[in-house]
């Protein structure tokens, strides 16, 4: 069971949605096993993204990830990656499925409420930049 990291950006944060996409995660029954409040500097924003450093929406997307406190998670749970990404749903809400976070509460693709890792080796490198192991509570 591998852990993935989520994050409620800052426009969850402002719109007070962090309490109903908990409670969306723990409702799909997957595990919180670590959970900060912070405000991401420009220099981590930019170290986190990096990956898309020299695309069209990289400042933007740091501008937008730093514009406010977010929420950062360890989410586990069998199939905790896949699964938090169908609960997600699309980048783009207006494509993304009924009954998903981003259908439902994202205003537009770059504020797009949350975010979560794509894969098992992003996962990893995603949860370690923001928690420590020993603020990890254990798999079960």
């Amino acid at each position: 069971m591998a852990n993935t990291l989520g994050i409620i950006k800052p426009d969850g944060v402002r719109r007070k949605l962090v309490g109903r996409i908990i409670a969306r995660i723990e409702n799909a029954g997957l595990i919180l096993r670590g959970m900060k409040v912070l405000q991401l500097s420009r220099e981590d924003a930019e170290r986190f993204y990096a990956i898309h450093e020299g695309k069209p929406f990289f400042k933007p997307l740091v501008e937008f990830i730093t514009s406010g406190p977010v929420v950062v998670l360890v989410i586990g749970g069998h199939r905790s990656i896949e699964r938090w990404r169908d609960l997600m749903g699309a980048t783009d809400p207006a494509r993304a499925k009924y009954h998903t976070i981003r259908r439902e509460y994202a205003t537009s693709i770059m504020q797009n409420i949350v975010h979560g890792s794509d894969g098992p080796e992003t996962a990893g490198t995603e949860v370690a930049f923001f928690f420590q192991e020993d603020e990890i509570l254990p798999k079960e």
